[in-house]
C-alpha cells in the first residue's frame, strides 16, 4: 500500500482556495475549504462571470439589454430576478421599484462621466411574468438586485459535502465563515464593526460612487436622487439578493422610515452611518464579533 501517495492525494483533495476577480464592475472573492476547494472555488467564479455575461444591462448583448431594447427576453435568471423586484416593490410601497431603468441609465452615464447633467425622468409601465417569460412596456432596472444574485449563485455552484466558504462582490456576501469588517465611509482604515454572523450582509451608500453629491440611489416615490446616508449595511437571513435590495432601499430613505422598516422584519438587522451617527436596529448586535 502506497501510504505517501493516499496521504498526497488527500491532501490534494483536501484544501483551501482563494480567489479575485472582477465582475459587475467591481472586485469579487472567492474562499472555499474542504473537499476539493480549488475545484470548488474555480466553479464559483465560471458562475458569477457567466451570470454577468446574462445580467449585466450596458452588455448589449446580454439578456436583460434585449429586454430593455425588445420588451422581452425569455431567461429563468431575469424571470427570478423581475419577481423578487416586483416582490420589493409591493414590500417598500414603491421605493424600491425595477420599472426605473431610464433612471439607472441616466445615473451612470453621470456618474462614469459621459454626461454632464442628469435628466432622470421617473415613469412606469406594466412588467408581466410568465414562467420564464418577461414582458415589459418600462425599462428595467435590475442592478439593486443582479450583484446579490450573483452572489447567491456562485455560493450554490462552490457548496458541496465536506466544504464551506463564502461569496463576497462588492460589499455583498453570502454568509462569511469567520469575521467580517464594515469599512468606513469616510476613507479610515479602522473598520466601523466586525461582524461574525450567519446571515447575508450587504452595504450600500453614498461613499462608493459619487459625483457632485449624486450618486447611485435614488427614490422614485419622492423623485430624490441619492443616497440619504454615508453608508447602510443590512444583515438578512433569507439570501444575499434580499440584504442587497434592502441596503439600497434603506440608504433612499430617511433615517427614522429606514430603521423602522428594518425593525419590523425579525429576519433583518440594520447598521446606519448618517450625519457621522450610528444608528442600529434592537437585533444588529447580536451580529457583532
Amino acid at each position: 500500500m502506497d501510504v505517501a501517495g493516499t496521504l498526497t492525494a488527500a491532501r490534494t483533495r483536501l484544501g483551501d482556495a482563494r480567489l479575485e476577480f472582477r465582475c459587475c464592475d467591481t472586485d469579487f472573492v472567492v474562499r472555499t475549504t474542504g473537499y476539493r476547494a480549488d475545484v470548488a472555488a474555480e466553479r464559483a467564479r465560471e458562475t458569477a462571470l457567466s451570470l454577468e455575461t446574462e445580467l449585466d444591462a450596458f452588455d448589449p448583448d446580454s439578456a436583460v439589454a434585449r429586454l430593455n431594447q425588445t420588451g422581452r427576453v425569455e431567461n429563468e435568471h431575469v424571470a427570478r430576478l423581475v419577481r423578487r423586484g416586483l416582490e420589493y416593490g409591493e414590500r417598500t410601497d414603491g421605493v424600491f421599484d425595477i420599472r426605473q431603468g431610464a433612471v439607472e441609465h441616466d445615473l451612470k452615464a453621470y456618474l462614469r462621466g459621459d454626461r454632464e447633467t442628469v435628466s432622470a425622468t421617473f415613469e412606469t409601465g406594466s412588467v408581466r411574468v410568465d414562467g420564464d417569460r418577461v414582458v415589459t412596456e418600462t425599462e428595467l432596472d435590475l442592478n439593486g438586485l443582479a450583484k446579490g444574485y450573483i452572489v447567491d449563485r456562485a455560493t450554490a455552484a462552490a457548496a458541496g459535502p465536506g466544504r464551506r466558504g463564502f461569496v463576497s462582490g462588492g460589499g455583498d456576501m453570502s454568509p462569511p465563515t469567520g469575521p467580517i469588517a464594515i469599512e468606513s465611509p469616510y476613507g479610515d482604515s479602522r473598520p466601523l464593526k466586525i461582524l461574525e454572523t450567519d446571515w447575508n450582509v450587504a452595504t450600500s451608500g453614498n461613499y462608493r460612487r459619487a459625483r457632485d453629491g449624486v450618486d447611485h440611489v435614488y427614490d422614485p416615490t419622492t423623485e430624490r436622487l441619492g443616497a440619504r446616508h454615508e453608508s447602510v449595511t443590512v444583515v438578512a437571513q433569507r439570501d444575499c439578493m434580499e440584504a442587497d435590495a434592502l441596503a439600497t432601499t434603506l440608504a433612499a430613505l430617511p433615517l427614522s422610515d429606514a430603521l423602522e422598516r428594518a425593525a419590523a422584519r425579525p429576519e433583518l438587522e440594520a447598521f446606519v452611518v448618517h450625519d457621522g451617527v450610528f444608528r442600529t436596529t434592537e437585533g444588529f448586535d447580536e451580529h457583532v464579533a
